[in-house]
């Protein structure tokens, strides 16, 4: 960018320039430019929220970030930041240190729970999301050292319940405009008015900066502190996708089922009798084509409940009553 200066020879006043200058000063001292205000606002924003944001040490190298999620001593972060399971340290702020006992993590949402022995910590009220828009900026506000930092992202993407490549249900599907830094993720998100959105994972995604949201949050921390693991339901089978043939995809109105290739010993599957070379078409009335499908519908409200599997076997199709698991 080239910058010009007028010569006093051709400026017929050559205070004007001074004293529009002492006015556009003047002016900008009294009203201060949107981006100054933004500024000022994103600053308070962090400033709030800094409370919440905890100091990770339980890896091998650096630190990370965590939220506080509970004042009685209750803090989440992002499970792949939690390398140790034993002689975790928690820094909280005003500088204190405490040990933390991990309570239980959860890979398939990225979530680690930890407790300190401490209460009347302040804890995030989080938001339901409700209006959150794609281009509305959000700040990310963790500890992953002694002293807070922030970062400033913009919401890139939203979408309704998503499941994770381990089948692990998101109430909502928000993205950032990028991947963070590691010392980021369990970090707390907010957006510009300084509700509480959830926290920050680079675990879930490759190369995707996404927001584990507060309902979800909520529901797997109270799963982890009342069981120490996510209860999902189980069938005990492992399975892949295989094309049917032309003549069965006619006739069953169906193109890929599961074929199965294995069956743990006193499964659920195993007590249905379901053998190794069956090819699993549905699921309670649902067709499957995938695993993620299945995973979706082994969700913890099933365990206990009876269930028909639509299965292929010689050539037929036949139904076997399965009661789900739990693991």
């Amino acid at each position: 960018m080239t910058t010009e200066t007028a010569d006093s020879n051709t400026n017929p006043n050559p205070n004007s320039s001074s004293a529009s200058g002492a006015a556009s000063g003047s002016a900008s001292s009294s009203h201060p430019s949107s981006f100054l205000l933004l500024s000022r606002d994103v600053a308070a924003v962090v400033a709030a929220a800094s409370p919440y944001a905890a100091q990770i040490d339980g890896g091998r190298r650096l630190s990370a970030s965590g939220t506080v999620f509970a004042g009685d001593g209750v803090i989440v972060a992002a499970s792949h930041n939690v390398e140790r399971d034993e002689d975790v340290v928690v820094g909280l702020e005003g500088g204190k240190r405490l040990p933390a006992t991990l309570v239980g993590r959860d890979s398939s949402t990225d979530l680690a729970v930890l407790r300190v022995e401490a209460s009347g910590l302040a804890a995030p009220q989080w938001s339901d999301l409700a209006d959150l828009a794609v281009g509305q900026l959000a700040v990310l506000v963790g500890r992953p050292g002694r002293q807070v930092r922030a970062a400033l992202a913009m919401i890139s993407d939203v979408r309704d319940s998503w499941r994770s490549p381990a089948g692990a249900k998101l109430e909502r599907y928000v993205e950032l405009d990028a991947a963070r830094e590691r010392g980021f993720s369990g970090s707390v998100v907010v957006d510009a008015a300084g509700r509480p959105l959830g926290i920050a994972s680079s675990g879930l995604l490759r190369r995707r900066g996404l927001v584990v949201p507060g309902v979800t949050l909520r529901r797997v921390v109270e799963s982890l502190l009342a069981h120490g693991r996510v209860r999902r339901g189980f069938l005990g089978i492992g399975a892949y996708p295989v094309r049917l043939q032309a003549d069965l995809e006619e006739r069953l109105g169906q193109s890929v089922g599961l074929i199965v290739v294995g069956v743990q010993p006193d499964s659920p599957a195993a007590a249905a009798g379901l053998v190794l070379g069956d090819v699993l078409l549905g699921f309670d009335g649902q067709p499957l084509s995938d695993l993620t499908q299945l995973h979706a519908l082994l969700s913890e409200e099933r365990i206990g409940k009876p269930a028909t599997l639509r299965i292929l076997r010689g050539g037929e199709p036949r139904d076997l009553a399965v009661t789900v698991g739990a693991k």
